[in-house]
């Protein structure tokens, strides 16, 4: 993929080049029709604020299985979102290489669906009750003013579900594809007088690409919006999640993905394991207008969520006394608040906005451990091994100011005060077991600032900077890396400088190309110490940088035709050595990390193409992604190859006097490459990889009708 960059401008010149010399210029587009939230300012749009935030329309005439995030998050530049070809995992996400080494969940990367933080407040998240049939958008924001989100924001990633309206339509939609993969949804959206209402049901099953790798989910979400009169509104967000018994066929070795890609490991299949997952939620905004400058809004929401997960762990393991089994228990509820005020006015005659609020979240975990076996019997549920109460509370106040102080220059600027509090309460105390329990706290204030000019009505330049943190998440403070009992509240949030430089263009027939160069200097980087026993405990690594740029383009060749174009180089590094555990049963780290080595899971480069074609009955696609090679590990003994995949997609319209009908199909790895579609970092027995799948296809129909 060395070749990406100069094929990338080159690209650019010759659409720009083709856009300008069409004798028939298309029709002048309408830009930002969608007020984005991510910047959390009113009366401007993102076009015209220093940070990066990208849009992905969510259209009710996409050709994917509507099942999977990771299948609509493609073409945004900074963002990696690989499906893992494993339901008991969840999509690997990150953002400019944060989160590259999350081995389950998200983390490094805030998460929020309808206003409701989809992240905990110790940083841990998940993606997989993102219902992406009912959404209207995902807005993604990278670079520093993502650290007005608070902990564990190396980027922010929001969905947002669509308002219902009168006269929307309802749909019926179903999806069949390759490994028996089925998805069926049904979306009611409307209003009936003040109301409006968006409900959205998905049921997805599938046997895997691997063996091993069958899962069932079933989501709702249910948005309903009250205008309680011209200047206030309610919004209620209802949202369920069942996934039980996903099975996980964990990773493989170099060795094992040539001799068959499809195999689960054999110790997959021995202990059965598997991940269940039930979770339900509400939130409710209230937002009131005062007068024309002031707005109000309030949050609450809470839900709770259980987990049931079967690892491969040894039986042998499981003798040392301090072990906490191989079956993982959490049962969490969890809530909070969130009130800010905001002013839109002028300040010296220019315009003005300030925003001003505070949040409290917590989470209240009962977390238990027992034996993956009964007997001789593996993959039950067996004997306690661990029982302990957990919390982790965040009090946050944050302040933001745009001010337009001169026709072309504007300023944002803002701040943001955290406090992060750790308690475990432990409820399985032996004599060889001793007492875990303990606290800690993390107090962090982040500001942020950015520096906007105005060079043409079509085109901006903006600087910005700010500082984050992030702190370790339970999973992470679980294990301490000396192997002693207790929690490792010796660790360190990481804390990171970050500045941006960049600009965004746009014409009046709709093109827009924008480009970032971005820097992350992190302090007390968070990195795996050792991998004993299926269980890793982690140790702050000094200093590490995430170093790159990242461009996007898109461009309408003509009245059918769309060219949408991405491209991220990154260079993360680790900027001082260390020391990690390397080789199964290591307890005490003796390899040497060399400083300048790569941030494993992390792609120098990445690459994005879609060309889309729209007639009056017919549409087709073709598009294009590549990523680079990643090392696996933090010592780089192995490495997965870059890969460069083509999928192809067309549908198909009848316009019926009850309704519109849609059939649509998609082929996805065209060329049917071999690939490793995602890693495990660091995964202690080196099975680290997670092959992707050949040739698929998917065939779908929608009925839409109008009531």
């Amino acid at each position: 993929m060395t070749s990406a960059r100069p094929a990338l401008l080159l690209a650019c010149l010759l659409c720009h080049t083709g856009v300008a010399a069409q004798s028939t210029p298309a029709e002048p587009a309408t830009l930002d029709r969608i007020q984005v939230s991510a910047t959390r300012l009113l009366g401007v749009n993102d076009f015209d604020t220093p940070a990066s935030v990208a849009t992905v329309s969510l259209r009710d005439d996409d050709n994917t299985s509507a099942a999977n995030v990771s299948d609509v998050l493609g073409g945004v530049p900074g963002l990696l979102a690989r499906d893992r070809q494993n339901h008991a995992q969840d999509t690997q996400l990150s953002l400019r290489g944060f989160g590259a080494r999350s081995t389950f969940g998200v983390r490094g990367v805030r998460l929020i669906a309808d206003g409701v933080p989809a992240s905990m407040p110790d940083g841990q998240g998940q993606l997989s009750h993102f219902n992406v049939l009912g959404a209207e958008r995902i807005e993604i924001m990278r670079g520093p003013f993502s650290a007005l989100y608070g902990n564990s924001s190396g980027g922010v990633v929001q969905l947002w579900s669509a308002e219902g309206r009168q006269g929307d339509p309802w749909r019926v939609r179903a999806a069949a594809g390759s490994d028996a993969a089925t998805t069926l949804g049904v979306q009611l959206k409307g209003a009936s007088g003040p109301m409006g209402y968006n409900l959205a049901a998905s049921h997805f099953d599938t046997d895997g690409y691997r063996d091993h790798s069958a899962a069932r989910r079933d989501s709702i979400n249910a948005r309903f919006d009250f205008n309680l009169d011209s200047s206030r509104t309610l919004t209620l967000v209802l949202n369920h999640l069942d996934l039980p018994d996903a099975q996980d066929p964990l990773g493989l070795t170099r060795a094992q993905v040539r001799d068959d890609p499809r195999q689960a490991t054999a110790a997959a299949t021995l202990f059965d394991t598997r991940k269940s997952v039930r979770q339900s939620q509400a939130g409710l905004t209230y937002t009131q207008q005062v007068g024309a400058a002031q707005t109000w809004r309030a949050l609450l929401y809470g839900g709770s969520r259980a987990v049931e997960q079967f690892l491969a762990l040894p039986v042998a393991a499981q003798a040392n006394p301090l072990n906490a089994g191989g079956v993982i228990d959490l049962d969490s509820d969890y809530g909070g608040a969130d009130l800010r005020w905001s002013w839109q006015g002028e300040l010296a005659t220019q315009p003005f906005e300030f925003t001003v609020g505070a949040n409290v979240d917590q989470q209240d975990q009962a977390r238990r451990g027992y034996e993956n076996f009964v007997g001789a019997t593996l993959g039950v549920k067996g004997g306690l091994r661990r029982d302990e109460s957990n919390r982790v509370r965040n009090a946050d106040g944050f302040a933001q100011a745009w001010w337009q102080f001169s026709p072309r220059w504007s300023l944002l600027a803002g701040a943001r005060h955290s406090e992060v509090a750790f308690t475990a309460r432990d409820r399985y105390v032996t004599a060889a077991n001793p007492d875990d329990s303990g606290s800690v706290r993390y107090v962090e204030t982040t500001p942020v600032a950015g520096l906007m000019f105005k060079a043409s009505e079509d085109l901006r330049w903006y600087v910005s900077a700010g500082r984050g943190f992030e702190t370790p998440t339970f999973n992470e403070l679980g294990y301490r890396a000396d192997g002693g009992a207790g929690l490792a509240f010796d660790l360190r949030p990481a804390v990171s400088r970050n500045l941006e430089l960049g600009m965004k263009w746009r014409s009046d027939a709709g093109t827009r190309l924008e480009a970032a160069w971005f820097r992350a200097d992190t302090d007390d980087e968070l990195a795996v110490a050792r991998n004993v026993g299926g269980r890793s405990s982690f140790q702050n690594v000094g200093s590490a940088r995430r170093d790159g740029f990242e461009a996007s383009l898109e461009a309408p060749l003509s009245d059918h035709w769309q060219l949408q174009l991405a491209y991220t180089w990154l260079d993360a590094t680790f900027r001082t050595a260390y020391l990690v555990c390397s080789g199964a049963g290591c307890t005490l780290p003796s390899t040497p990390v060399a400083a300048g080595s790569r941030i494993p899971g992390v792609p120098r480069q990445q690459f994005s193409s879609r060309l889309q074609w729209r007639g009056e009955r017919w549409s087709a696609a073709l598009e294009g992604e590549g990523v680079g090679d990643v090392v696996v590990n933090d010592v780089a003994s192995e490495r997965a190859p870059g890969y460069f995949l083509f999928n192809l997609e067309a549908a198909r319209e009848w316009r019926l006097a009850s309704g519109t009908l849609r059939g649509f199909a998609r082929v996805d790895n065209l060329l049917d490459r071999a690939y490793i579609g995602s890693v495990i970092v660091n995964e202690g027995n080196g099975r680290f990889y997670e092959p992707g799948p050949g040739r698929t296809w998917l065939l779908g129909a929608q009925w839409q009708w109008a009531r």
